[in-house]
């Protein structure tokens, strides 16, 4: 008996080959199977009724996550006392920690588990880990006696809810991005273009839920307590779970590959390269493994191809000796796409600066605007719906103009959308860095919080281009068997950015007195045109490897 489909890991992926469906126009040519774990009908599974339930439950997972992220740093300076610096580095190693766990919800979805029951689990251990996160802001109601000599116990129990949180969203972010894309037929023109337009909405949805983060959850936090601050947020995300299992039946499933873990395909490749490095390249690339059946062979990275050579038949073969070019041409794929990967780190140390460094410039400003008192956490509000407001004017007139004069279906290459948006980075950092010197130029917390609105809005903008684009970019160019692993290693530039700015502070905060923990007697500002400059460097290598990039 065949197994069903991906979300019943425990059955026999493997042993089921998809069923011919390009014999029947009414199914769908991408080997996408239904709840039932037959050939997907296009008229009654994916597309955007099956997006909608994803895209539900992304948006109750990004709600619940901005929660916790946009106000932490004032959580741990507030509540658990801790320097500016420490808490902007603890704040950025653990949002840098939320988006490298993705890897290895990738790699169970793409080896074992598929995509549902990985999204599935991981959101059950996410809903523990904000359990036990709202436990922690409780306890000192919950203990009469809670003194600070527990302050030990309580830190413990804030970063074991925490990390796991970070560990749930390992299974959420790479898998819900490509399932969603999953639900659009790569075959069909009409799809296809749709799916493009996913990605956008995708981020729309997640921006959604970081404006009411953003606003509502974080007055919330600030006004009434952090205890209801993270009970609400545990309740949506139990709700997001629901809506993501309601929509079951109606997803198209892509079976796991037969061919075995993506990581482990990729390893054969290499050790097998190297175990053949003295043998010699044929003239003709036909001559290598499988080449006839595999299609396309490529000329870069020409070492990786000895792992294809056929060797003579007393040689003892096997997949970590002979691999098919099919096999070699996937890892040559993941290579060309390093230099890209790589070229997005300082992007994402900029847009950490939301989370950690402009929150605390705020706290040094007057956040009174007319009656009300802003929390600094909130100006992140621009930055949500500027990118809201980009999105929908991206799709409705850019597109459309750009296309007419670049002939691209959706108007801008991924590397020229990325591009824009490293551009913007800079500019965001070089706009933050003038208003820090305005500010120490000023008497102490006289100058209003509302002058660090712009730089949000550019970050905001920036995203629009950059993270979508990169998204965008690391599925399309990522191989058919690697789609989640692909997600995962955007996310896990969003962790390797983090990282590298906790990176960054770390290395301030030894050899600088720029970020005391009182500003006024610091140099913010040094750190933001730093900021400013390396994103223009950046930018200047990203433009010259895309030019050399090839597909």
């Amino acid at each position: 008996m065949e197994a069903a489909d991906e979300k019943k890991p425990l059955l026999n992926h493997h042993g089921w080959p998809p069923q011919p469906q390009e014999e029947h126009p009414g199914y769908t040519s991408d080997g996408t199977v239904d709840f039932n774990g037959q050939p997907a009908l296009k008229q009654s599974t994916g597309k955007w009724r099956a997006c909608f339930f994803i895209l539900g439950a992304e948006f109750s997972e990004c709600m619940c996550f901005s929660a916790v992220a946009r106000n932490l740093v004032t959580y741990v300076t507030t509540v658990l006392h801790e320097s500016n610096v420490d808490a902007a580095r603890n704040v950025s190693t653990w949002i840098g920690s939320c988006f490298l766990t993705p890897v290895v919800g990738a790699f169970l979805a793409d080896s074992y588990w598929g995509r549902y029951t990985t999204i599935v689990v991981f959101l059950s251990v996410y809903i523990v880990g904000m359990f036990i996160l709202t436990s922690s802001a409780a306890l000192p109601w919950l203990l009469p006696g809670f003194s600070d000599e527990h302050v030990g116990i309580h830190r413990a129990a804030v970063y074991l809810g925490l990390y796991f949180v970070a560990l749930g969203t390992g299974g959420i972010k790479p898998c819900c991005a490509a399932l969603g894309a999953d639900q659009f037929d790569s075959a069909d023109q009409t799809e296809r273009v749709a799916k493009g337009a996913f990605f956008n909405w995708y981020f729309f949805s997640i921006n959604i839920g970081s404006l009411l983060s953003a606003t509502l959850l974080v007055w919330i936090q600030d006004n009434v307590g952090w205890t209801i601050g993270y009970a609400i947020p545990t309740v949506l995300i139990g709700f997001g779970l629901a809506v993501f299992i309601a929509g079951s039946k109606v997803y198209r499933y892509k079976p796991v590959g037969a061919g075995g873990s993506p990581l482990t395909r990729v390893t054969q490749v290499v050790v097998a390269a190297v175990r053949n490095c003295r043998l010699e390249l044929p003239d003709d690339a036909s001559a290598l493994y499988e080449n006839g059946r595999a299609g396309r062979h490529t000329s870069q990275f020409k070492f990786f191809d000895k792992a294809a050579i056929l060797l003579p038949s007393p040689e003892k073969k096997g997949p970590w000796r002979l691999c098919a070019v099919s096999q070699v041409e996937e890892l040559k794929m993941l290579l060309r796409m390093c230099p890209v990967w790589a070229l997005l780190l300082v992007f994402f140390a900029v847009t950490a600066q939301m989370s950690s460094t402009l929150v605390e410039q705020g706290m040094a400003m007057d956040n009174r605007v007319g009656g009300f008192i802003v929390p600094p956490a909130s100006l992140s509000t621009f930055e949500v719906v500027s990118f809201l407001i980009c999105v929908l004017l991206y799709e409705a007139i850019l597109v459309p103009l750009a296309r007419r004069l670049t002939g691209e279906d959706r108007g801008f290459t991924q590397v020229q959308r990325i591009s824009v948006g490293l551009a913007l980075s800079g500019a965001a950092m070089a706009y933050a860095a003038s208003v820090e010197t305005k500010r120490l130029a000023s008497p102490a917390a006289t100058m209003s919080i509302m002058w660090q609105a712009p730089c949000y809005c550019l970050l905001g903008t920036a995203e629009v281009f950059a993270s979508v684009g990169m998204l965008e970019f690391f599925y399309d160019q990522s191989p058919e068997s690697m789609k989640s692993l692909g997600a995962a290693v955007a996310q896990l530039t969003i962790a390797a950015g983090n990282y590298l700015n906790s990176a960054l502070l770390g290395v301030v905060a030894s050899c600088t007195r720029w970020i005391p923990d009182n500003l006024d007697q610091g140099h913010l500002d040094y750190f933001f045109w730093f900021m400013a400059a390396l994103s223009a460097l950046n930018l200047l290598l990203f433009i010259y490897c895309s030019t050399r990039y090839k597909s």
